[in-house]
């Protein structure tokens, strides 16, 4: 039996492998190789695509930052509407990132008013470059983008951004490199890629930037992409240059007639996957092999061990503690990442008697975040939402039907309650003006802003030589404020109350009302059991800043709340009376 025994093993062995593996390696190999075809075939869509997909993220990013900008100039244009002030260009100190080749407010003959940047750009350049009389005779002026101009220290092109303001009769308009601003943003989308060549043009095919590093290369109007992107078109071409196939991608870049180009050989992308690919058939079959006793292993030695150990992580998650002592087994990894959860899980327990430590730093974390959040709304969506009214505004003079000026009317509606609704959200994180502007603006608009929601008639008086305050200072005087005025409100019966700060040797803010008063308690330990709650919060925050809070108040007599601030360093000033 034995002598025929192995041969029937044997030729079994062989029958199996002959029947069964054999073909299906023979298989394996065939669709193996066939698929190197398709895959290089899907690999040069799937790359065109992943291109494009990239121009136009980039274009929208440039966009952005174009309408950014725009935002800037249209917001001076408001300020300097607003102001009765000589204009100066040093409250713009923040845009200098925006506009690195400065801003200037103009007169409307073209007469330079006040500059910041360098000079040579805008006393050689501006009035070559920026048509004045477009300015002219316009209710609704539009932004306008100069073509390149050659800043005669630095040799950099720059562009300008200029509009008029009717209402002050100046131009207002600020320079910046698109070199820099595509180099800024390109970084984002195509982060040190030395396979992609990067152009961007203006209209007229004037190289403005290259990721080549030079502005002299010469991009003609046959060039690939550059007719199609001109026409506002966006995708991909694929040229033959030499041996390889280059994909270029193209997108124009609004609201400027600019387009973005780039350039890059698939293959180059692709071909380390390929070279891969074209292996595999080779280890196929071993690796067939390999995988059954890995896949074993892992499922008895890995997998189950880990979805017991995520059944007790999970029951730990709803306080289940003595959970994670249950031994899981598995590999020694696994073991050691039990034991280690159960010693986190017993210092969760302890830690959980200290949560109350952590209030303080919180409530620091909130105030960040709403300071953060209220500069994004304020700076990015309220200027967008402002931006787009005004493109409806103009859109609506150039609509004859009446039923599209009806739905252009309803668009710009709209706009303006977006507007009204994300100011009062910014305001009620944190006043745009307080960190832009600083205190006496923001408690002037709070003040306005309380008389015009309620039925109580509030006063605000500067008196001194108004400065600029550090921002906790700044910050923790206007919340004392804003609770002062909101107890007035809620509890206080008034109908006028005084909002009044002094810059002296020491700073004084008062807050004085008509209302019915308060008995106010004999110390501060008293606050919180008799629910003064706003104010043991104004007296933490007066101690906080190194201030004293004294509240005075009778019943029938009104409330006269007070916080002074000694020793504050003088800074920039200006005079109040």
């Amino acid at each position: 039996m034995k002598s025929h025994r192995v041969p029937w093993l044997r030729g079994l062995t062989v029958q199996l492998f002959a029947i069964t593996v054999l073909p299906l390696t023979i298989l394996l190999l065939f669709i193996a190789f066939t698929s190197v075809f398709r895959h290089q075939r899907d690999m040069r869509a799937l790359v065109g695509e992943r291109d494009e997909r990239a121009v136009q993220a980039a274009a929208a990013a440039l966009a952005s930052e174009l309408h950014h900008r725009e935002s800037n100039i249209s917001t001076l244009v408001t300020l300097a509407e607003l102001s009765n002030e000589p204009l100066s260009v040093r409250s713009t100190a923040d845009l200098s990132s925006d506009f690195d080749g400065g801003l200037a407010y103009l007169a409307a003959d073209g007469r330079v008013l006040t500059t910041s940047g360098v000079s040579g750009l805008w006393n050689s350049s501006l009035l070559n470059t920026v048509s004045l009389s477009s300015f002219s005779n316009r209710s609704a002026p539009q932004l306008i983008f100069s073509e390149p101009v050659v800043d005669p220290r630095s040799k950099k092109l720059f562009v300008i951004i200029s509009q008029y303001s009717a209402e002050r009769d100046i131009i207002v308009a600020g320079a910046f490199s698109p070199a820099s601003l595509a180099n800024h943003v390109l970084s984002t989308s195509y982060p040190s890629n030395k396979h992609v060549t990067i152009y961007l043009l203006d209209s007229s095919e004037q190289l403005l930037f290259s990721s080549t590093g030079t502005t002299t290369e010469n991009i003609t109007a046959d060039h690939p992409g550059v007719a199609e992107a001109l026409g506002g078109k966006s995708g991909t071409l694929y040229v033959k240059v030499g041996k390889n196939e280059h994909v270029i991608a193209y997108s124009p870049v609004a609201p400027t007639t600019w387009i973005l180009i780039t350039e890059e050989s698939w293959q180059t992308v692709i071909s380390p996957s390929l070279e891969m690919t074209q292996m595999a058939p080779l280890v196929i079959v071993p690796a067939f092999i390999l995988a059954l006793i890995a896949l074993w292993f892992v499922a008895k030695q890995i997998v189950q061990p880990l979805q017991d150990l995520e059944s007790k992580a999970s029951a730990l998650a709803w306080g289940d503690f003595s959970a994670i002592g249950n031994s899981v087994g598995g590999i020694s990894e696994i073991q050691h990442l039990q034991m280690e959860l159960a010693e986190m899980a017993r210092k969760v327990q302890a830690a959980q008697e200290g949560l109350h430590d952590y209030i303080g730093a919180i409530t620091a974390a909130q105030e960040e975040e709403r300071l953060r959040l209220a500069r994004e709304l304020h700076d990015e969506t309220i200027q967008a939402v402002i931006a787009l009214k005004q493109r409806v505004q103009l859109a609506y003079k150039s609509v004859k039907t009446e039923s599209g000026r009806q739905a252009l009317k309803e668009l710009e509606n709209l706009a303006e309650n977006t507007v009204e609704n994300l100011r009062r959200l910014t305001r009620a994180l944190r006043p745009i003006y307080l960190e832009d502007l600083g205190l006496v603006t923001a408690l002037g608009m709070l003040a306005r802003e309380i008389s015009q929601a309620n039925h109580l008639q509030v006063d605000f008086q500067v008196f001194g030589d108004e400065r600029r305050l550090s921002r906790e200072v700044e910050l923790a005087l206007y919340r004392i404020a804003q609770e002062a005025l909101n107890n007035v409100v809620h509890h206080a019966k008034a109908d006028h109350a005084t909002l009044q700060i002094t810059f002296d040797k020491e700073i004084i803010l008062d807050v004085e009302d008509n209302g019915t008063g308060f008995i106010v308690p004999k110390s501060p330990a008293e606050f919180a059991p008799k629910g003064h709650f706003g104010l043991l919060g104004m007296r933490e925050r007066a101690d906080l800043i190194g201030g004293r809070l004294d509240v005075q108040s009778e019943a029938g007599k009104g409330t006269h709340l007070s916080v002074r601030l000694p020793n504050v360093p003088n800074q920039s000033k200006r005079k109040h009376k």
